[in-house]
């Protein structure tokens, strides 16, 4: 008689690991995984187990004599985040040294394009609030555009539709998200500590050179080096997740001699799985937890903050993006890539107003826990973010389909030609 055990879940091959690291790279499954887990925090925040959730968030853990007594939310903040933006990071200094801002008359219409995305949802978020009752501090929020949304939204919907679109999205949503780093860099830092700081920068160099190292340096020195300049930059005041973009910027982004890629390359390969399947996931189950009942959503309606938000990400975003563009075609001699056209511009532009990550960190960060603005905020970059996706997905699916119906006219009418021609 066979007396083994039945094994109900075995350990997972090598194979089976890499399957997985694979998917969670893959843009589609990022998004997904943080809208997941989006929902999740909605529908606890939001059911008769709500306490349990504000009490698992407010849950402190961690050293005090470090500073870092801080909530699993904070943690999920201040801490994980931080791996998110250590491979934008990386992402960046790839693009700007061997891809799409490497040369600037290449990216000049995309990079405008961010800077007009980012200036004009400010701009109607700011007028939203000149109202009594008016919340200055989160003119930032509507500003960002979350990239894995954005480019899911454009892969699942715009199938068929040319690829420099794809390309100026890209280009402009790394732009928008190096903008927002500087803004939470400059605005949204608290009581600079010089000294931490100093040793954050320390350590954040020391990394830089040591990474250097031809092949690259063990995990078990770069590790702990990046979790000091974490540490370090948290106690300074500057928000902990500029830390990982610091990091992202010291790793070399050029293959050299006899390596096949670059070791940001690599590192972006190694981390993004982490990012996309943990850090973001996580960030979102503690940040989107807002209560959405029928009085809330009232409430956060009548709020300016909510009215900003939202106003500036489905009204400014696409304002923006596409005013820039034009007038810098208009005025100058930039141009379009020639696959494109201005509505497929108009779709990415509202595209461009999916927020989500960034703008609720900025949310976060703009008002004091648990303050009524903060919630409106919020709910504003939720349902924004899902009208945002909703009107740039609809045009561009309509987009998709008049290009398939064009080529296919098109095919009919050279296969006419040819058949007339040949009679």
């Amino acid at each position: 008689m066979n007396n083994q055990q039945p094994v109900v879940l075995d350990e997972p091959t090598a194979g089976s690991r890499r399957n997985l690291a694979d998917t969670l790279r893959a843009e589609n499954t990022g998004a997904i995984l943080l809208l997941i887990g989006a929902v999740i925090a909605l529908a606890w925040a939001n059911s008769p187990w709500k306490d349990a959730y504000a009490s698992l968030s407010d849950l402190r853990v961690g050293p005090a004599a470090l500073h870092l007594d801080l909530t699993l939310a904070q943690w999920a903040t201040d801490g994980l985040l931080a791996i998110f933006f250590l491979v934008v990071g990386l992402e960046l200094k790839r693009e700007i040294v061997d891809g799409q801002l490497r040369r600037p008359s290449t990216a000049i219409v995309p990079i405008l394009a961010a800077v007009g995305g980012m200036a004009v949802p400010a701009l109607v978020y700011t007028l939203t609030n000149l109202q009594p009752g008016g919340e200055a501090h989160g003119w930032a929020i509507p500003a960002a555009t979350d990239i894995a949304f954005a480019v899911a939204v454009l892969t699942i919907c715009g199938r068929g539709l040319p690829t420099a679109l794809r390309v100026f999205l890209l280009t402009l949503a790394v732009v928008d998200d190096l903008l927002g780093i500087v803004v939470i860099a400059l605005f949204y830092s608290d009581g600079l500590d010089m000294l931490m700081l100093g040793g954050a920068l320390v350590a954040i160099g020391i990394f830089g050179v040591v990474v250097r190292r031809r092949g690259g340096a063990p995990w078990w020195l770069l590790v702990p080096l990046g979790v000091v300049a974490w540490g370090l930059m948290h106690a300074s005041g500057v928000h902990a997740t500029i830390a990982g973009v610091l990091l992202g910027f010291t790793v070399p982004a050029l293959a050299r001699t006899g390596e096949p890629v670059s070791l940001a390359e690599r590192y972006e390969h190694v981390w993004r799985p982490v990012s996309a399947g943990l850090a973001v996931p996580v960030f979102a189950l503690f940040a989107a937890g807002v209560a959405l009942d029928p009085a809330a959503i009232s409430a956060a309606a009548s709020t300016p903050a909510a009215q900003g938000v939202f106003l500036g990400l489905v009204l400014g975003k696409p304002l923006g993006i596409v005013a820039a563009t034009w007038l810098l075609v208009t005025l100058t001699k930039a141009r379009l890539d020639e696959s494109m056209r201005w509505g497929d511009v108009v779709a990415v532009a509202c595209v461009g107003g999916i927020g989500f990550t960034v703008a609720l960190l900025i949310a976060e960060l703009s008002f004091p826990a648990g303050a009524a603005s903060a919630d409106a905020a919020k709910a504003a970059v939720l349902l924004g973010s899902l009208t945002a996706a909703a009107l740039g997905g609809t045009l561009l699916a309509f987009r998709s389909r008049a290009l398939r119906r064009r080529t296919t006219q098109d095919a009919q009418a050279e296969a006419q030609s040819d058949a007339t021609s040949a009679a």
